[in-house]
C-alpha cells in the first residue's frame, strides 16, 4: 500500500453550518502547500446535513474521505475512529472550526519530522500568537484544568486540550487501540499513555483564534473531564494499561485499513472497560 504523507482528520457533530467552509480552507491549504495529504471527516452520529454536505464534496476530491459512528459517541471516539483508518504517514487530527489555521499543521509535520512521535498544538506556549483571545471565565476554567491534569496525571504540557495534534502512524495505532475514554477527556488520556510508552512529545506554540460557537461548556463538560482523569487514574493503578500493552505485543499486523471514498459505516473499535 502506498501511503500518502499525511492524513488530517476531522470529527464532526451536526456542523453542516460551517463544514462546507472549513473543507474550502482545508482542500485550500492542502493545494496550496502541495501536501501529499488525505482527508477524512468523522460525522458522530448528526441529525443534520453534515454528512450530505460531505458526501457532494467527495465528488470532486477523491482524497476526501467520510466515516460514520453509529450515533453519538463523542469526539474522543470519533478521533479514535479516525486516526485508527487514516493511511498517511503523519495522522493528524483537528477540530472543525479550526481555530488553530490549517497552515499550522507545517509547524506539527515539522516537529514529527525532527524526532518527535507525538506533536501536540498549544495555546499557551507563546500567546502572542492567540488571534482571538477567549472570554475571561474560559480562560481562567481552562487554566485550572491544565493545573489540574498536570498534578493529577504528572502531565508536563501548558495545554492539553488543544484540537491540533498529530502523530507518526505506528505510534497513533497503539495510542489509541489503548484509549478508553470516548468524550471530552481523551486529550489528556492519550498523552498519558504516550508518556506511558515513552513516546517522545513535543509541545509546539500554534497560531490559534477562539470560535464564539464552541459547544464546550466549561462548567458541565469541565466536571466530566475531571471525572474521567479519576477514572484514567484508576485504570493505571489497576494496571489496565499495563495489562492492555502487554495484550498488544506485536503490533506490525494491526493496521486498519483506509477508508473507502464511498460513505460506509466505518469498523467499530471495541476496547474492554
Amino acid at each position: 500500500m502506498v501511503h500518502p504523507q499525511l492524513s488530517i482528520v476531522i470529527p464532526a457533530y451536526n456542523e453542516s453550518a460551517r463544514i462546507e467552509a472549513t473543507l474550502e480552507r482545508v482542500m485550500a491549504c492542502v493545494e496550496a502547500q502541495r501536501w501529499d495529504a488525505e482527508v477524512l471527516v468523522v460525522d458522530d452520529g448528526s441529525t443534520d446535513e453534515t454528512s450530505a454536505i460531505v458526501e457532494r464534496w467527495m465528488n470532486d476530491y477523491p482524497r476526501l474521505h467520510l466515516a460514520k459512528n453509529e450515533g453519538n459517541r463523542g469526539k474522543g471516539y470519533s478521533v479514535r475512529n479516525g486516526l485508527l483508518q487514516a493511511a498517511g504517514e503523519v495522522v493528524m487530527f483537528t477540530d472543525a472550526d479550526l481555530s488553530a489555521p490549517m497552515e499550522e499543521a507545517e509547524r506539527l509535520m515539522a516537529a514529527i519530522a525532527d524526532g518527535a512521535d507525538v506533536a501536540i498544538g498549544s495555546r499557551w506556549m507563546d500567546r502572542t500568537r492567540q488571534t482571538i483571545h477567549q472570554p475571561l471565565y474560559r480562560q481562567f476554567f481552562g487554566r485550572c484544568f491544565n493545573w489540574i491534569t498536570r498534578r493529577v496525571m504528572g502531565l508536563p504540557f501548558k495545554d492539553t486540550q488543544c484540537g491540533f495534534k498529530a502523530f507518526r502512524r505506528p505510534v497513533a495505532q497503539v495510542i489509541f487501540r489503548l484509549q478508553r475514554i470516548e468524550r471530552w477527556g481523551f486529550d489528556p488520556e492519550i498523552l498519558f499513555i504516550a508518556r506511558k510508552l515513552k513516546y517522545s512529545i513535543r509541545e509546539v506554540p500554534v497560531t490559534w483564534g477562539h470560535d464564539e460557537r464552541s459547544r464546550m461548556s466549561y462548567l458541565k463538560d469541565g466536571m466530566k473531564m475531571l471525572e474521567d482523569m479519576v477514572v484514567i487514574r484508576s485504570n493505571s493503578v489497576a494496571g489496565r494499561y499495563d495489562e492492555a500493552i502487554a495484550a498488544l505485543k506485536d503490533t506490525s499486523g494491526m493496521v486498519t485499513a483506509p477508508v473507502e471514498t464511498a460513505a460506509k459505516a466505518s469498523p467499530q473499535v471495541h476496547l474492554n472497560q
